[in-house]
């Protein structure tokens, strides 16, 4: 059934043209994500759609009845009123409690947000969960999503992308997420130079497609420029020229990516980087860390061992709260711990991407505001100038000569990254350095890191820019230590679905905290004999011995690589030990794990 038909829209704001003659509808059923440029149509396109914009011209039909949510990126909450009133609307309790998908709903969003405080006095986070809650709790047609994950933490997204798929409803949605696009969506839309290109699958089937249709327009324009005069001839001759018209192969998209290298060069990447940092970066020793200050507010770290070590590329996650920007900070030098210590190497040249924006001097043009840092870099072999590096981040052509103080926030974001950038630094700590970027600029983003040398710690809630950007993942799980998770993002959802902090060892570079004893010494483990309890503790205990040698091996290989940064061969032969003692490892810990879960019950 169709829901939505748009007939030849145009749309302008001043003279540039956002819609051009777009023609196009909206099934039952359908689930599309809509991407693009930032001020190139996005929101125009979706608000046309829901009937809150009446295009220049063309006209727009929507079925009879047809109920349409939309979450839009502003709200419209009354600040007097209570968060219950505005999500539930009149429904007493006895009626939405038992409800199972509105308890749902509230778990998950407003989990930790008083139902009966008033929205005045919400964050704009809280604010923005409150109003997605509401629409979800409603019955619609068509659910039109206008950045949905803004304010929501990984586990939190992964939990919309799921209640999304399993709704009847039909879907259009406009993120920057490209995880959750490929999560929630089967067709996507590109809106671009007013046209709107339509492509079957989510973000990772667009990517592919955009890729040949690119591939075949070379080709076509090459055969072009070759057969130029065998085409004037012809005509000549008379007989009119045969055309054909090229189909998307999907064959033909995979020989695009079948040869194609890996992402980054580990093994180089790590040899710069330890020849510009050494052996040190940061070294944290027995340290414990509140939020607030020593002993205010949330424990983050409860005397915590872990080293940073060159080249480390690293994702760090964790619930909102859970203390990642404090951590950041503390590397930062910017909070010290509560006691402990931590050690920064010497040569550590920082630069701290945090989530408040820097003050930049309102009057200076773009362009020279980057430049007085630096005129040229060097990423990886490659030299880049300043006006070359401000393109590559979505400010071209007469862009780059705008005044700082005309930019929006995402401009900032961006001009305040490149600056960073231009500082040549060999640390960069990046806390969310996705806000307000689309997805052109976040592919460009990790390009460009994929040739930087050095040691990255980000904090980041877009699932696959952390996924594609770092090679290690890290999370705070509210027991005060850093457990590191070989399985990645899916297994720290696995644990948080599974009660929260993992109960294996929190692994590091060169340092491991103990694993917690599975249960109290004494005691016998419910359901086992006391001679099965014994065998299980020998076994644990050969366990733990196997996992402490394998990391003083891990913190030797380490030690090696950066001392052989110079000698190509050896630090090859070295990341191949490394990789082979980091296999047995997880091997190792996953064995522990069995052997904890049976004595704990």
């Amino acid at each position: 059934m169709n829901l939505v038909n748009l007939e030849s829209v145009s749309h302008s704001y001043g003279p540039k043209p956002l819609l051009s003659d777009v023609s196009l509808g909206i099934e039952a059923g359908d689930r599309i994500g809509v991407v693009g440029r930032n001020g190139g149509g996005k929101t125009t396109l979706i608000s046309v759609i829901a009937g809150d914009l009446k295009p220049d011209s063309g006209r727009v039909t929507h079925n009879r009845g047809l109920q349409v949510g939309t979450l839009s990126q502003g709200d419209d909450l009354d600040p007097a009123r209570p968060v219950r009133d505005i999500v539930l609307g009149g429904k007493q309790e006895h009626e939405w409690a038992g409800d199972a998908g509105i308890r749902e709903i509230l778990a998950n969003l407003l989990g930790d947000v008083d139902l009966d405080a008033l929205a005045g006095s919400l964050s704009g986070g809280e604010r923005r969960r409150t109003a997605l809650a509401r629409l979800l709790i409603g019955e619609h047609d068509l659910i039109i999503l206008d950045e949905p994950t803004n304010h929501l933490d990984i586990e939190a997204i992964d939990w919309l992308a799921r209640h999304l798929s399993g709704r009847r409803s039909a879907l259009l949605v406009v993120t920057h997420d490209r995880w959750f696009l490929d999560a929630v969506s089967t067709r996507t839309w590109e809106v671009v130079d007013g046209s709107v290109e339509r492509y079957e699958g989510g973000y990772a089937a667009y990517v592919l497609a955009k890729a040949e249709r690119a591939r075949v327009a070379a080709a076509a324009e090459a055969r072009r420029q070759n057969l130029m005069r065998k085409e004037i001839a012809w005509l000549r001759r008379g007989p009119p020229a045969r055309t054909s018209k090229p189909k998307f192969r999907i064959e033909a998209a995979q020989a695009l990516i079948a040869d194609e290298p890996p992402a980054r060069e580990s093994v180089e990447l790590v040899k710069f980087a330890a020849a510009r940092l050494g052996r040190t970066v940061y070294d944290l020793e027995d340290v414990t860390l509140h939020a607030g200050g020593p002993g205010r507010g949330p424990q983050v770290l409860d005397r915590a061992t872990w080293q940073f070590g060159p080249g480390d590329r690293i994702g760090l996650i964790g619930v909102n709260g859970s203390g990642k920007s404090s951590l950041l900070r503390l590397l930062a030098g910017t909070v010290q711990p509560d006691s402990g210590r931590v050690v920064r190497g010497r040569t550590v040249r920082l630069a701290h991407l945090s989530q408040e924006l820097a003050e930049l001097d309102p009057a200076r043009r773009v362009l020279e505001s980057v430049e007085e840092v630096r005129k040229f870099i060097q990423v990886g072999k490659k030299e880049w100038t300043a006006s070359q590096l401000l393109e590559r981040l979505g400010f071209k052509g007469e862009a780059q000569w705008k005044v700082v103080g005309d930019l929006s926030g995402g401009e900032r974001r961006r001009l305040q990254l490149l600056r960073l950038l231009m500082d040549d630094p060999n640390v960069l700590l990046l806390d969310e350095p996705t806000n307000d970027l689309d997805i052109e600029t976040l592919n460009e983003l990790e390009d460009l890191l994929d040739g930087w040398p050095g040691t990255l710690i980000l904090v980041s809630h877009d699932r696959y820019f952390l996924e594609r950007v770092a090679d290690r993942v890290v999370a705070l799980l509210g027991d005060g230590k850093l457990s590191m998770l070989p399985g990645g993002v899916d297994e720290y959802l696995d644990r948080r679905a599974s009660g929260g902090a993992l109960s294996a060892r929190a692994a590091s570079g060169a340092a491991s905290s103990a694993p917690a004893a599975p249960a109290a010494p004494g005691r016998e483990a419910p359901g086992l004999s006391a001679k099965e309890e014994r065998e299980l503790r020998k076994e644990l205990s050969r366990l733990e011995r196997q996992l402490d040698r394998l990391g003083d091996r891990e913190a030797r290989l380490h030690a090696s690589m950066a001392d052989a940064a110079a000698d190509y061969g050896r630090l090859a032969s070295l990341d191949a030990e490394l990789k082979e003692v980091l296999a047995e490892k997880d091997a190792i810990e996953s064995e522990w794990l069995e052997v904890a879960d049976r004595l704990g019950g």
